[in-house]
């Protein structure tokens, strides 16, 4: 599959570059050009990293493993009347 279109640059051509020792955003950006023109490809190469397992301690992406669920705070309106 065809991950960045503006450098022809597939899914099976990340991973052959991580086998041989890509192992970071960067240097697959410098060596194949990903990333480098439009930009819509990052998140799908960061990915593919993630699938092939170099995500965990270089691609820069950390997805949550529990929903994260937001905190409420209670606001109070005051009115304020002229003097």
């Amino acid at each position: 599959m065809i991950v960045c279109v503006c450098k022809s640059v597939s899914d099976r051509t990340i991973r052959a570059s991580i086998a041989e020792g890509m192992d970071s955003f960067d240097e697959l950006q410098f060596e194949l050009g990903v990333a480098t023109c439009c930009g819509k490809c990052e998140e799908s190469v960061r990915d593919v990293m993630a699938q092939s397992g170099v995500c965990a301690s270089r691609c820069g992406v950390t997805r949550p493993q529990v929903a994260v669920v937001p905190h409420v705070v209670p606001m109070t309106f005051y009115e304020r009347k002229a003097a």
